[in-house]
């Protein structure tokens, strides 16, 4: 369904996106951030099915700049290495090519409205575009390093999404967030673990999956089809 193109963050670094479009012109985009896997088939599957829901989607492929083309899977190994790419490339670097991609996906619908979900380490990286870049919205999945970054305030509204059986993510780093953020809408999902929403994963939870996802696609549809507030 979708194709790459390639984009250039602003330090100069060129990287692969791969992009999907809707039947029909979209109104508004989602950049989808990826785990620490790459922009492999589960990643790329999320792009086809925001874009079957009628935006214009994109996941850019952050671990170019360690290895480009790299996909890994969801074992031991791969999940050492993914772990081990993303330390290296860091958050500020990340958000340089999330950055390219926000501008770039905007261009292409009349809005100019995008929103950026991410998951796992994309989770910590849609909250930090929410903070420091310009997305109409951010949607986080399991964002095991949100906790750390409290004091960085969202210009954008944000939701949340946890399982309460994520052995990766404390349950007070969770509560940290609540209390430091009481009006965002934060999900906590029972009997679901880290990376609820992969069906390739063995925490997969359907139902889980299911309600975050239609919770995630309401709150897309609701922001980013507001108007701008009127500037004299």
């Amino acid at each position: 369904m979708g194709s790459h193109i390639q984009l250039t963050a602003s330090d100069g670094h060129s990287f692969r996106a791969y992009v999907a479009q809707p039947s029909t012109p979209a109104k508004s985009s989602v950049v989808i951030i990826q785990e620490i896997f790459g922009v492999n088939s589960h990643i790329r599957c999320i792009v086809d099915d925001y874009a079957a829901q009628g935006f214009s989607a994109m996941a850019p492929a952050l671990f170019d700049r360690v290895q480009p083309g790299i996909e890994l899977k969801y074992n031991s190994a791969d999940s050492s290495r993914g772990m081990q790419i993303a330390t290296q490339i860091g958050f500020d670097k990340a958000l340089l090519d999330v950055s390219s991609a926000i501008t770039h996906a905007a261009q292409g619908t009349p809005t100019k409205k995008v929103g950026v979900v991410g998951f796992c380490w994309g989770g910590t990286l849609a909250w930090l575009a929410a903070t420091r870049l310009h997305p109409a919205a951010a949607v986080c999945y399991y964002g095991g390093q949100i906790s750390k970054f409290l004091a960085d305030r969202p210009h954008c509204p944000v939701m949340l999404h946890f399982g309460s059986k994520d052995k990766h993510i404390a349950a007070s780093e969770i509560q940290k967030i609540q209390q430091s953020y009481p009006d965002l809408p934060l999900f906590l999902y029972d009997d679901a673990g880290h990376g609820f929403n992969c069906d390739q994963r063995p925490d997969y939870n359907a139902k889980a999956a299911n309600e975050a996802r239609q919770r995630t696609l309401d709150f897309f549809r609701s922001q980013l089809a507001k108007t701008p507030p009127h500037e004299p």
